[in-house]
């Protein structure tokens, strides 16, 4: 009896996965998809801890499995409740990085056990095994680079030739890994398998460096999707279902999403796979448009948004490091309450990672229906009256369409220019996270209102009860 409830535990949980999943996609049913998954998580782990047999055996080492749980489930609550949305980004990158390094672990484990037992290892389990390691160990240092990228600790670094250093360190890899599944190494097995993590850890590395930050949510996806390919290793290797469906899930999520992403930033996966996108341009694109802006005052702008009949949002990074959500959903209705028709403009990559914003907006209760996309969007500037950009950068920068030597250059942009009048927040005239200047700010239609944005919408807000 209780030899079958374990399939049907897996069953039920990978059922909760997909239905969660499928919950995900809809800001409404969001947050109950995501229990609904946690569930089913939770219910996987403990249907295994306590019904799994291996040779008729139950799991042991209780003490150790619980302690883990215990103290993992801590670290992970802490983190949870005290990141900003800021760093959200951040911590998604760090966890991809522990899911790649278990699934790496799982693959040593395993390779050691056969090792040590004298065992010949079938060429299916070898060849996962050694893709799990690889695959794993990548996504592991590829992660911790990003992550310290996101937060500034470690910096855009490239050199000349170092596309075909990647691409070479593929090779190499490809190769070893032909020569550890087949046997070929003779008694020099575990030296390659070695070899394997060190190359494995050191491409990560590689072609994460390079890539320049407004390509960072690109990369963060295609590294999210390289952790789900390694669970489903592990899934593969324990013969465990739920862990395979799981990871099969979230590799085949992360590879769409990533797929998607490339087509939005005009980028090719090829060139995100060997690093070869990003920062390397940056000396080309470093120079303003040598021109001078003009600034506008709150009262000014408060005027303008006041009598407009159409005004759209572009909210970016600056808008989360202020947590300015609530003052700008309030902006919002107090201008719909004098008639104006107010819409979000909301590019794929605002933020930091793909649905920062939706996230953040969704935080406000800011309906869903008044965030266009960017195709949607740049069909409504021409017809738009003012345009606030709220701390965003990259996004609006002209140069990605104009200047071949950006490392923006080809990324969609938001058409702001397009509408009667631009009005950009921002704290200083410091360059965006690309590192790059913005042409827009210099042009004539657009006006610079500088200040923190939570403390620039609530003078607004004064201001606009007072028109």
């Amino acid at each position: 009896m209780l030899d079958s409830l374990l399939p049907i535990i897996y069953l039920v949980a990978s059922v909760s996965f997909i239905i969660g999943l499928k919950m995900l996609s809809a800001p409404a049913t969001a947050r109950r998809g995501n229990l609904v998954a946690a569930a089913g998580m939770a219910l996987a782990i403990f249907g295994t801890i306590f019904l799994y047999k291996k040779n008729g055996e139950h799991l042991h080492n209780y003490p150790w499995i619980f302690a883990g749980l215990l103290v993992g489930g801590i670290i992970g609550v802490v983190v949870a409740r005290k990141v900003k949305m800021t760093a959200m980004p951040e911590m998604v990158s760090m966890f991809n990085g522990m899911g790649g390094a278990c699934a790496a672990l799982i693959s040593m484990i395993e390779f050691n056990y056969l090792q040590s037992s004298g065992q010949e290892a079938p060429l299916g389990l070898l060849l996962v095994i050694v893709l799990g390691l690889i695959i794993g160990s990548v996504s592991f240092a590829g992660s911790v680079i990003a992550w310290g990228k996101l937060n500034g600790s470690i910096k855009d670094k490239a050199f000349a030739g170092q596309h075909i250093v990647n691409i070479l360190l593929l090779i190499v890899l490809l190769v070893l890994g032909v020569i550890a599944v087949g046997g070929f190494a003779g008694n020099w097995q575990q030296e390659v398998f070695y070899i394997i993590i060190a190359l494995s850890l050191l491409y990560g590395v590689m072609f994460v460096l390079p890539i320049g930050g407004a390509d960072m949510p690109v990369v963060i996806s295609l590294l999210n999707s390289f952790t789900g390919v390694a669970a489903a290793c592990g899934g593969f290797l324990y013969n465990n279902p739920v862990m395979l469906t799981g990871g099969i899930l979230v590799g085949s999520a992360g590879t769409i999403l990533t797929i998607l992403m490339c087509k939005a930033m005009n980028r090719s996966l090829k060139n995100v796979l060997i690093g070869s996108f990003g920062g390397n341009k940056s000396a080309g694109g470093q120079h303003a448009s040598g021109g001078t802006y003009k600034e506008i005052s709150v009262s000014d702008t408060a005027v303008l948004l006041a009598y407009a009949q159409k005004v759209m949002i572009v909210p970016g990074y600056g808008l989360a490091v202020a947590q300015a959500q609530h003052a700008c959903h309030e902006l919002e209705k107090l201008l719909e309450e004098r008639g104006v028709n107010v819409l979000y403009a909301i590019h794929p990559v605002a933020g930091r990672m793909p649905g920062h914003m939706n996230v953040l907006l969704a935080e406000a209760d800011v309906p869903y229906d008044k965030l266009l996309e960017m195709e949607q969007a740049n069909d409504e500037f021409s017809t738009t009256d003012a345009v606030l950009v709220l701390g965003a950068n990259d996004v609006v920068n002209p140069a990605a369409k104009t200047d071949t030597s950006s490392p923006i250059y080809g990324m969609p942009i938001l058409d702001v220019e397009k509408a009667k009048a631009v009005i950009v927040n921002k704290r200083s005239m410091k360059p965006g996270y690309a590192g790059i200047e913005n042409e827009l700010f210099f042009q004539p239609k657009t006006s610079m209102l500088f200040g923190d944005a939570k403390q620039v919408l609530q003078q607004l807000i004064t201001e606009i009860k007072q028109v």
